[in-house]
Order: C-alpha cells, then sequence, then structure tokens
C-alpha cells in the first residue's frame, strides 16, 4: 500500500506543493534556511495550525527537510534555484493549479466519450480552451506564464538539436506569444520568422517581439490553422508543441497544409513531448496526457514517435529524422522534407 499512496492522494501532494510555492515558503528557506517553525509562521503570517500542516507535507513529500539548526529547502529545490529555473518551475505549478487541475476531474468521462469533456468546467463559448482564454483573466496570466517558460526550458534542446543551417524563413504553426520565434531569430542571425496565432494572441506576440527589437525579422499573422491557408514563400515550417492538441486527423491535416506551402525540398519541423514505442512511458508523457485528454480541445495526447512517422508518410513528406533530446523532460524532435 505504501507504492500505491503517492497515487492514491497524489493530488493532495499537488497541492502541498502549490501552497508551498503559492505562501513562499521555499523562498524564504532559500533566502533564509535553518529558521525555526515559529520564525518561519512568523514571516509567512500563518496559525500553529496551519504551518504545522504545511510543514507536515513538505517534509514528508521531501520538499524540505528538518535539520538541527532548522528547516532548510530539499536539494533539488536548491539545484532548480542555482539553475536559473525556479520561475520556470513555479510557473508550471501555477499553470497545473489554475488551467489544468480542475477540468482532469472529468478526465474518465473524456476517456468514455473520447472527448475533452473538462473544457465544461472552463467558463466561456469558444471551441477550445485557447478561444476562451480572454473570458478568464487570471487563468489566461497562469497560461502563458507556463507556455513561456516551458519554452524557455525546453527550447534550447531545439537549437542544439534541430537543423536550421539551410533554412532561411519559417513559420512559426500556433507560436504563441513569441517566445520560440524571439530565441529561434537570436540563435540563429540568417533566419525569418512568420508567427501563425489565433486573434487573441496578435497583440501579445508583437508587443514581445517589439520589445526584443525583432519586428524586422518576426511577422505576426492571425490565423484560424485549420480554416485558413498557409502563407506562402517560406522553406521551415515548424511545430513546436503543437501536435500533442490535436487527434490524429487532424495533424495529418496540419501538416498536408505544411507540404503544400512549402517548396520541393523544404523542411517540416516537429518539437514537442513524445512517449515511447512502447507505450510504458516516459512517466511525465504518461501524466501530461491527462491535461490533453481532458481539456484543452477534442483530440490529443503526448503520442508516440512512430505515429509521427506515420503522420508524415501520409502527408507526403520523406527521409523523416527522429531525435530524443534526452532531457528529464520527454522532449523529441523529428525532421522531414518535401
Amino acid at each position: 500500500m505504501e507504492d500505491l499512496t503517492p497515487i492514491l492522494f497524489g493530488a493532495s501532494a499537488f497541492q502541498y506543493l502549490n501552497a508551498a510555492c503559492d505562501i513562499g515558503l521555499l523562498d524564504l528557506l532559500h533566502e533564509k534556511p535553518n529558521l525555526s517553525k515559529d520564525e518561519i509562521a512568523k514571516k509567512l503570517n500563518l496559525q500553529p495550525r496551519a504551518i504545522d500542516i504545511l510543514l507536515l507535507g513538505t517534509n514528508s513529500l521531501g520538499l524540505t527537510e528538518k535539520k538541527e539548526q532548522g528547516y532548510v529547502n530539499a536539494d533539488v529545490i536548491e539545484q532548480l534555484i542555482a539553475a536559473g529555473q525556479w520561475q520556470i518551475f513555479k510557473d508550471v505549478v501555477g499553470f497545473e493549479q489554475h488551467v489544468v487541475y480542475e477540468g482532469q476531474v472529468d478526465f474518465s468521462e473524456s476517456l468514455k466519450t473520447n472527448s475533452n469533456v473538462g473544457i465544461r468546467r472552463i467558463r466561456g463559448s469558444g471551441r477550445d480552451l485557447y478561444h476562451r482564454l480572454s473570458e478568464n483573466p487570471h487563468m489566461e496570466q497562469a497560461f502563458y506564464n507556463y507556455m513561456h517558460s516551458w519554452s524557455e526550458l525546453s527550447n534550447p534542446l531545439l537549437w542544439q538539436h534541430a537543423d536550421f543551417s539551410n533554412v532561411k524563413k519559417v513559420i512559426d504553426v500556433g507560436g504563441g506569444t513569441g517566445v520560440n520565434a524571439i530565441a529561434l531569430a537570436k540563435a540563429f542571425p540568417h533566419l525569418e520568422i512568420t508567427i501563425l496565432e489565433i486573434a487573441g494572441t496578435v497583440p501579445i506576440a508583437r508587443q514581445r517581439i517589439a520589445k526584443a527589437g525583432l519586428e524586422d525579422r518576426i511577422h505576426v499573422v492571425h490565423c484560424d490553422m485549420f480554416h485558413d491557408h498557409f502563407p506562402q514563400g517560406h522553406d521551415c515550417v515548424l511545430f513546436s508543441h503543437q501536435l500533442v492538441i490535436w487527434t490524429p486527423e487532424q495533424n495529418i491535416e496540419l501538416l498536408k497544409k505544411a507540404q503544400d506551402v512549402l517548396p520541393a525540398g523544404g523542411k517540416v519541423i516537429i518539437f514537442n513531448s513524445i512517449s515511447n514505442d512502447k507505450g510504458d512511458g516516459p512517466l511525465m508523457a504518461a501524466l501530461d496526457s491527462v491535461y490533453f485528454a481532458a481539456i484543452p480541445a477534442e483530440g490529443g495526447m503526448i503520442y508516440a514517435w512512430h505515429q509521427y512517422m506515420e503522420w508524415l508518410d501520409a502527408a507526403g513528406f520523406k527521409d523523416a529524422k527522429a531525435i530524443d533530446c534526452e532531457g528529464w523532460t520527454p522532449h523529441g524532435i523529428i525532421e522531414a522534407t518535401k
């Protein structure tokens, strides 16, 4: 039963992590390690029962530890801070808390109906999560904080492993607030990038691109990726963290749209989390699939390598190459040519 306890009470375990981030416990112990329980309670403005509950949880889960001198963060927390990834981690926690958690209660029903039943928990009338965010400002902020941070965390893997040397103009499909394109433009000064995004995201992306001083190399186009044509004149189409959202049929449709606008020898690059072909991991890929099944759109999961290869073949691409990025996140890259 000890093996099942973290799963059975997994929701409670996450709430301890969220509280430790939200209330500021882990930041406090980084700045002032070895505080006593009473000192922590005073600085966090918590009553005795509340601090007892919080520290019972964080100590039991290995987030904090009680030493002779007082309480300290676990090594893994301090390592995240030392690596400059603490804010990224906290933004992921905020996304799980404010965007993901409520809708995941409908995961079982989503599996039964093969649809994203959890979207009913998100206020608004848009056809998917992305078209409802503007009606939920607090959720929208948590979502964009997460997407920005997750892209900052993962983008270096794309620049390290993908080949942009023979590419001049890139379409970044669903490029969000521009974090991918800005990093891509800085990493490869010879590139021009066109972001395709929905109306609500376009002004945010343009503002960030202007702040980065890259308006001459990065353009943002309002585009419904399923109903509008992709623009001509580009030799690469990038799907970054996109094809995990949609059904296999929709992914083939998107890849065919890329095929239609690329010249002979043009390239498509897929970058996102990918599960293994055995169907037993990585664990993060399995856990992340709950969100994609229950909330954002009608389809989606962390698909396996062989599925992307089959879709690329169905869309008419050739010479597909798979690259496992081998990080703590299950990111992978697949390149193919027209």
